[in-house]
Order: structure tokens, then C-alpha cells, then sequence
């Protein structure tokens, strides 16, 4: 699903909102997202998942055009964790796919 695709959602659902209305209520929940996740905090939806902010530390790598070392500096990254509603949910549909798929073979 992409950003777009999200705002349609949402306005098909909610017919008192219109276009402009959905994509700015997608704008501002993912820009508040971010400047959380920027500011270092956790963000929890119960149900869905969390979002934290990782930290990888400097390491070693190398170029693989000329296999000489590199030095990696250290990052900070986003890290989504799935909550136990959507991991079941989504484990509950891959059997089910799974399951017609190997009745279709059989």
C-alpha cells in the first residue's frame, strides 16, 4: 500500500472527508511520526506495532570494486517491531494462502 493509496482508503471509509481532507490528516500522522522517531522517542500503536530508533555502531566494511577497508561511521536508524495482533493476523492469512495454494496442486 502505498501513501495514496492510504488516503483513498481513507476517504472512501469516512465520506464526510473529502480528498485534501484524508491526505492532510496521512500528512500530519506520518510527519508527527517522524519528528518523534528524529527526536529519539518510541512510538507504540497497540495492536499494529512500535517504531524505535536503533543505533548501529562504526564498523569495518569494505569496497567491493576494490576490496579495500572502509570506515563505517556509526547511524541511527528506524526500527519497526510488529505487535502480536498483526504477526497472528498476518501468520493466520499466509496458512490460509498456503493451504489453497496446495489444494489447487493437488
Amino acid at each position: 500500500m502505498t501513501r495514496s493509496d492510504l488516503v483513498e482508503e481513507l476517504a472512501a471509509r469516512f465520506a464526510q472527508l473529502t480528498h485534501r481532507d484524508a491526505e492532510s490528516a496521512v500528512k500530519t500522522i506520518l510527519d508527527a511520526m517522524s519528528d518523534a522517531l528524529v527526536r529519539g522517542h518510541r512510538i507504540e500503536i497497540r495492536g499494529f506495532g512500535s517504531f524505535t530508533v536503533n543505533r548501529r555502531p562504526p564498523r569495518i566494511g569494505r569496497n567491493p570494486r576494490s576490496g579495500e577497508s572502509v570506515q563505517i561511521p556509526e547511524k541511527r536508524v528506524p526500527h519497526f517491531k510488529p505487535g502480536k495482533a498483526l504477526r497472528q493476523a498476518v501468520d493466520a492469512r499466509t496458512a490460509e494462502l498456503d493451504a489453497r495454494q496446495r489444494q489447487q496442486e493437488s
